[in-house]
């Protein structure tokens, strides 16, 4: 049996869902875009295609290698994108829930059944009513005694594709772990321009190490919601993002170790400063699965942290 273990975002992982760019499908129509990047890159004719997005998950699989992480990969669903293994479920303590996400995707959590069966069935929480409660696991950031859920409370939540977590989803998660601190994180949407759209929270802020994080000011509706993670995490230790840097998916990158990063190697400003801080990065290229508005965090399901 596996025995889960998901306290924050940076302990030493042992054990991950990497998600699977095989068979991936042809490029989708306009009409069919989960988010606005994809879109842009539709309508270009830039979307990525399978052999880079394989090769760039192959290169995130190698470094799992050198760190001896056991990887789980999704089974192979026949032109379906199952990048994104974030999406579909996330563990929090010893207790892996499954999402509530886009009717659309409910293909890719079935094929991950196999893992599931590997672990206490006690410890496996479903969302029966997903017409109600939504979540997303990019919107759920773990930090130790708190859980920092990124949402969107527009009166017009039902009409904007891109917000993936809504209230009944928080309160979920609330009432299923009510000796954590919860807070919640306002954010940007835009269908117009991917530039303005933090998809989920780790679009516009991820914690690095023990005490440091990655953020995107400009993402969150509320400054005082901003603010609330300066305080936590004070001003020198927050590594602040550009617009471009944010839709470069900048602050999706990925924690194998309080000390070891995995990032896109185009991200020169952000790699700098982690080896500044004391932190190996782990630099691969990223840049065509990028192109989907997700990156490395929103590859991976983390089922096992020291």
């Amino acid at each position: 049996m596996l025995a889960l273990n998901v306290k924050n975002e940076t302990s030493r992982l042992r054990a991950v869902v990497l998600g699977t760019a095989v068979s991936n499908g042809p490029t989708p129509p306009a009409e069919t875009a989960y988010d606005p990047k994809s879109l842009e890159h539709i309508l270009a004719g830039t979307y990525p295609v399978e052999a880079d997005m394989v090769a760039e998950m192959e290169a995130f699989n190698k470094v799992f290698e050198k760190y001896d992480v056991k990887v789980f990969r999704p089974q192979l669903v026949e032109n379906e994108n199952q990048i994104f293994t974030r999406d579909i479920a996330f563990v929090i303590d010893d207790v892996i829930i499954e999402a509530g996400i886009l009717p659309e995707r409910d293909k890719e959590f079935p094929a991950i059944q196999y893992v599931i069966d590997q672990i206490d069935p006690k410890k496996f929480i479903r969302i029966e009513d997903k017409e109600k409660i939504h979540i997303e696991g990019g919107d759920v950031i773990l930090w130790n005694d708190y859980i920092f859920i990124g949402t969107y409370y527009g009166a017009d939540y039902s009409k904007i594709k891109t917000a993936r977590t809504n209230k009944a989803g928080i309160d979920f998660i609330k009432n299923l772990f009510p000796h954590k601190k919860v807070l919640t994180f306002d954010l940007v949407k835009s269908w117009e321009d991917a530039r303005d759209n933090a998809l989920h929270l780790d679009c516009c802020f991820q914690p690095v190490g023990h005490d440091k994080g990655i953020i995107y000011k400009g993402g969150f509706r509320d400054e005082a919601e901003y603010q609330q993670l300066v305080d936590l995490f004070g001003m020198d230790n927050l590594f602040h993002i550009t617009r471009d840097e944010m839709y470069n998916m900048n602050s999706n990158v990925f924690s194998i170790a309080p000390d070891v990063v995995v990032s896109e190697k185009n991200f020169t400003r952000l790699n700098n400063w982690l080896r500044d801080n004391g932190f190996t990065v782990e630099e691969i290229p990223y840049a065509e699965i990028a192109k989907q508005e997700g990156l490395l965090r929103c590859s991976t399901l983390p089922l096992i942290r020291d």
